[in-house]
Formats: structure tokens, C-alpha cells, sequence
């Protein structure tokens, strides 16, 4: 079973916690990721008295926030001591922080359940549409961050395979090497951002053992990332949308590099860029 990453999903449980604090005004949350007995464990907690309710293992179907994931959706309790519809292994975690009011947010990555996002009232209130919401939107926002990863590493284990002998198959390192610095710019965790940011320069330095002997061209990180896409026949506007930059920075930056390498349209920027050792 799956393992979810320590470093990577700590950094996006905590800006989920943030958020859902921030948007739903209650002043406790906490939650964490599927690990690798099959429960949910608890590893981040913001705005908390004490650690009760670090490294609690929750059971799927046990508990309000195991019901959530077996059901796959947020579900809520007014008074988690007295409630009668939730199973109660978890009581003295929950009563030594003091919390009353509960709620649970399954965080669900292509169907199946990564972890559960709690927020929570030290007094007993029914909790309404606006803490709901803003739940879910932690929930949604940790998603795509745990989507992001996945298609990282994905996209990792391809750099870590033996070079093709094929000259044809580096196209789809090409392909992955561009993607590759798109996804890089979007990963909160700083040291799986700087593997990906590593994978690309030894995609870059595999393509030949003959390239990069010339002296290196001083391209900024985001001109070579539009390099990237434009060399995968990328358009400024799709290169724009990959990047999460404006079609005209695009442009920009792209202009920047051609004046650097010494060429005068994307095809010669591209070739010049691969003499550098700058792409694969």
C-alpha cells in the first residue's frame, strides 16, 4: 500500500489548515494523510492547547472523521461527546483538547480516500454552511496539491529509467522534462520541488554526453521553463497556461532567451538551448 510522502504532505495538511481555518473561523483544525497500516493519522494540528490529538490513528468507519471517509463526503456533529451516530474509540483524545463542535472532510484523490481535514468549536454550536464550505475547499485545494505529487513522482520514475538508445524515444523525455519544470513552480514542499528541479538537469545532461562542452548560457529558471514547453511545440498561450503566466510574460521571457543565445526565432532557441546542455 501507498505510502503518502512525509515532507511533501506534512507542508500541503498544514496550508489546508490554514485555510480552512482562515475561511471558516474556527479557531481549531487539524488532520493528516492516509499512511501505510491503512489509517488516517493524525500529523498537523493548528490552533490546539496541547498534543492530544497528535498521532492519533484513525480507523476507516470508526470515529466522525472515519464516518466521513466511509461515506465520502463532510459530516458534522454538534456535540462530538453525546452524538449518537459516530462510535466513540477517540473520546479522550478529543475531550483532553476540549473540543464540543466537529467537523470531518475526506480529502478524496481520484476516488479513493487520502486523509481526513477536521475543524472544530470548544463549545457546543451546529455548524453552518460557511464552516461546510470552507472545509471542503481545504479539502479540494489538498487534493490538487496530492494530484500535483503524484504526476511529480510519476514523471520522477521516468528520469530514474536507463536512457533510451532510440533517438526517437527522447521525444518523450523531452516531453517529461518540460513537464517536469511546469510542475516544479507548483509544489509546495522546497525539497521535492528541488528533486524535480534536479531530475530535469540530469535529463538535460543525459541527452548527450557531448553537449554543455560550449560556455554556459546564464538563463533565468522561467526562461528555461518556457524553453521547455516551446520545445515541446507549445504555443505562448499553452506554454502560458502550463506555467500559470500571462501569454505576454511568456512572451517576454522567451524574447530574454532568444537574446541571450545569440538566435533570432523558438526553432534556433531551442537548438541552441539543447548545444547548451540547457534541454534534452
Amino acid at each position: 500500500m501507498r505510502v503518502e510522502s512525509e515532507s511533501g504532505g506534512s507542508v500541503d495538511v498544514r496550508a489546508a489548515l490554514s485555510r480552512l481555518r482562515r475561511a471558516s473561523g474556527l479557531p481549531v483544525a487539524f488532520g493528516g494523510l492516509r499512511s501505510g497500516t491503512g489509517r488516517y493519522r493524525i500529523s498537523e494540528l493548528a490552533g490546539t492547547r496541547s498534543a492530544a490529538l497528535h498521532g492519533l490513528a484513525i480507523r476507516h468507519g470508526n470515529g466522525l472523521g472515519g464516518k466521513a471517509a466511509v461515506l465520502t463526503r463532510p459530516f458534522a456533529v454538534t456535540d462530538y461527546h453525546s452524538s449518537p451516530v459516530i462510535s466513540h474509540e477517540y473520546d479522550a483524545a478529543v475531550a483532553a483538547e476540549g473540543l464540543c463542535s466537529v467537523l470531518a472532510v475526506p480529502v478524496v484523490v481520484r476516488r479513493r480516500v487520502r486523509g481526513v481535514l477536521y475543524g472544530a468549536l470548544r463549545h457546543p454550536v451546529q455548524l453552518g454552511d460557511r464552516s461546510l464550505s470552507a472545509a471542503m475547499a481545504a479539502a479540494r485545494e489538498l487534493e490538487q496539491a496530492l494530484l500535483l505529487q503524484d504526476e511529480a513522482q510519476r514523471l520522477l520514475s521516468v528520469t530514474r529509467q536507463p536512457a533510451a538508445a532510440d533517438p526517437s524515444m527522447w521525444e518523450e523525455v523531452r516531453e517529461a522534462h518540460g513537464e517536469l519544470r511546469a510542475l516544479a513552480q507548483r509544489i509546495a514542499d522546497p525539497a521535492l520541488r528541488r528533486e524535480l528541479l534536479a531530475a530535469c538537469g540530469r535529463l538535460a545532461a543525459a541527452s548527450s554526453p557531448e553537449r554543455g562542452t560550449e560556455d554556459p548560457v546564464p538563463l533565468a529558471p522561467r526562461e528555461v521553463d518556457v524553453l521547455a514547453c516551446v520545445a515541446t511545440g507549445a504555443t505562448n498561450a499553452v506554454a502560458a497556461e502550463r506555467l500559470g503566466l500571462r501569454p505576454e510574460t511568456v512572451k517576454s521571457y522567451l524574447r530574454s532567451a532568444m537574446r541571450k543565445l545569440g538566435v533570432h526565432s523558438r526553432l534556433q532557441a531551442v537548438v541552441a538551448a539543447r548545444r547548451a546542455g540547457v534541454l534534452p
